[in-house]
């Protein structure tokens, strides 16, 4: 007569099924964020960023400087279905938004300075985008 083995699971393999779990979740979840595309990690990043910077500004009563104003404008024209581009550079000095680079349109560079508008913090924009391949 044969004899018949059962399988018990334990604490011990029962541990080994979490961390593989663990693994798994892991290697598909980093998986998952390469597949992200680059304007929204940075998007990402700079909404963190501008928010941190605006509720410390709001929590004090202060103005809001200069670095989170550039963050906010970036992410706001990143979002912004019209744009959607990482060829507008965004640099603030003293609540005057500066944008520099090369859009596809007329109508980008003037969607460009109204979303920098948009921002209440701005004291105003100066747009020096120019169009790709306007001469």
């Amino acid at each position: 007569m044969k004899a018949i083995t059962t399988f018990k699971p334990t604490a011990r393999f029962a541990g080994v099924s979490l961390l593989l779990a663990a693994a798994f979740g892991s290697f598909f979840g980093l998986a998952t964020a390469q597949a992200e595309g680059l304007a929204e990690k940075a998007g990402q990043q700079m909404d963190r960023a501008a928010d941190k910077a605006g509720q410390a500004a709001d929590s004090t009563g202060e103005y809001m400087d200069d670095s989170a104003i550039t963050a906010k404008v970036k992410w706001a024209i990143l979002r912004d279905p019209d744009l959607k581009t990482l060829e507008i550079s965004v640099v603030t000095t003293g609540g005057v938004v500066s944008l520099t680079g090369a859009v596809d349109s007329q109508r980008s560079v003037d969607r460009a300075a109204a979303v920098a508008r948009d921002n209440p913090a701005v004291k105003s924009v100066e747009n020096h985008l120019t169009v790709k391949g306007a001469k």
